[in-house]
């Protein structure tokens, strides 16, 4: 990533999830067995179409008829030829756990956890850094921030929706170039036990452990777009705190509301503090019985949530009103939308743009619009479809006008793919960017 790909990181060690004999173990498992386990297989293959051949020849050039016993004993060895001719076609290795039949089922009684307990990452990274000064997590003057958003493994219900996430990625890849941020888009689900709204926990957790150069780690759900390109995060508000997310105090701790905050864009710093809340976050996250017995859980205790299954904002909230020694490294941000609920901002836009410039990332000119209760990529959803989609498309063309002024060029309107020039060519093009690149502080708007 970055300036990351042509360079070798150091070699410090960091914590791994396996003892070093143990790891040793299953690499050669992994590779000499594995080889030595189609050998042999081959092997076999050879011998028994030898001897499955001279069955067939004794039944045809009349070697006398076999008695019952044989035909047992000949048709137990075809069958066995066949067994491994399919377990070799199938190329699977009956020494791989994946390929076990007789997986292990997370019970109520279990402990679900992400990986092996890390509890000394604080100092391990802080070696790290010192050994790998190539890898720096302040960048001038700046420290090192990893957006981190995704989607499912697979295609969208409808084309439409693979549309919208490309518009989306595109949105976050803008905002990222301008503002110096790395960003990773992940389509995989790293934990099978962890999906839906929970599968972000385990992949943040891994980009932290294999990217201690990265200070901080921001999630965005695909369904978020910066609609403010020019504002910035005021990381120095935060130096005294480990996760950053938007909600309202008198929601979470009076009222004990369900909505209190929002997980679809929030950041975690990367320490120790955020690996332990990780592990205390996760357990009410597995799939089947753990989640639907925690879902019931968070219903009964916070307010306005409908019966469902355990979602991890529900759950975030809960581990925050009855675990409040995480509050002191939390902090609740509300004096900008980090989150901005859709439906009170699209239709506002053509206000903001008469009275406001961007840069603001609050109510006048929003930092972030977050569609919640739209599926573009989805069957369903809680909003009509194309009430959703002509939204999303405004909120694009919005944040794209931002990109676009540099280049001279604006949307025809919110709700039109086309574009318009808005200043002819000139023999001084760099007034221009002078003038209205964001990157530079003395942009005009």
């Amino acid at each position: 990533m970055g300036q990351e790909g042509t360079q070798k990181r150091g070699s410090s060690n960091l914590p791994t999830s396996t003892a070093a004999n143990g790891g040793r173990r299953n690499l050669l498992r992994g590779g000499g067995n594995r080889q030595i386990h189609k050998t042999l297989n081959n092997i076999k293959i050879t011998i028994l179409c030898g001897l499955v051949t001279i069955l067939v020849l004794r039944g045809t050039i009349g070697f006398g008829s076999l008695s019952s016993d044989n035909e047992l004993e000949n048709q137990a060895i075809i069958e066995e030829t066949n067994r491994i001719l399919e377990e070799i076609r199938s190329d699977k290795d009956p020494d791989d756990p994946e390929d076990l039949q007789s997986q292990p089922t997370i019970t109520l009684n279990d402990t679900f956890t992400l990986g092996a307990k890390i509890s000394n990452w604080d100092e391990e990274r802080n070696l790290w850094l010192s050994r790998n000064q190539d890898f720096p997590n302040i960048v001038n003057g700046k420290a090192r921030i990893l957006l981190v958003t995704g989607s499912p493994p697979g295609p969208c219900d409808n084309a439409i929706g693979d549309h919208y996430l490309l518009k989306s990625i595109k949105n976050k890849i803008d905002y990222c170039r301008i503002h110096g941020i790395e960003i990773v888009y992940n389509m995989a689900h790293l934990d099978k036990e962890l999906s839906g709204y929970w599968a972000k926990l385990p992949l943040i957790r891994r980009l932290m452990l294999s990217h201690p150069e990265v200070e901080w780690i921001w999630w965005m759900d695909s369904d978020a777009l910066f609609t403010d390109m020019v504002f910035e995060l005021p990381l120095s508000k935060y130096k005294d705190h480990n996760m950053v997310i938007h909600g309202y105090p008198d929601l979470l701790f009076d009222q004990k509301s369900w909505i209190a905050l929002n997980t679809g864009s929030f950041l975690f710093r990367n320490c120790q503090w955020s690996l332990d809340l990780l592990d205390d976050w996760a357990p009410m996250g597995p799939k089947g019985p753990v989640r639907e017995e925690a879902g019931k859980i968070l219903t009964a205790n916070l307010k306005g949530r409908p019966a469902f299954e355990a979602d991890d904002q529900s759950a975030l909230i809960y581990l925050l009103i009855t675990k409040t020694e995480w509050m002191n490294k939390v902090f609740i941000e509300n004096s900008y939308f980090l989150h901005g609920y859709w439906a009170g901002l699209v239709d506002r836009y053509e206000e903001m743009m008469e009275k406001y410039h961007p840069g603001l990332g609050d109510e006048r000119w929003p930092f972030v619009t977050h569609f919640v209760g739209c599926k573009p990529c989805g069957s369903y959803g809680d909003y009509p479809v194309q009430r959703c989609l002509s939204s999303m498309e405004r909120a694009f063309n919005f944040a794209d006008n931002q990109v676009l002024k540099l280049y001279g060029f604006r949307h025809r309107g919110l709700l039109s793919p086309k574009i318009k020039r808005t200043r002819n060519e000139t023999v001084t093009p760099l007034e221009y960017v002078d003038q209205f690149d964001i990157r530079h502080s003395g942009s005009s708007y």
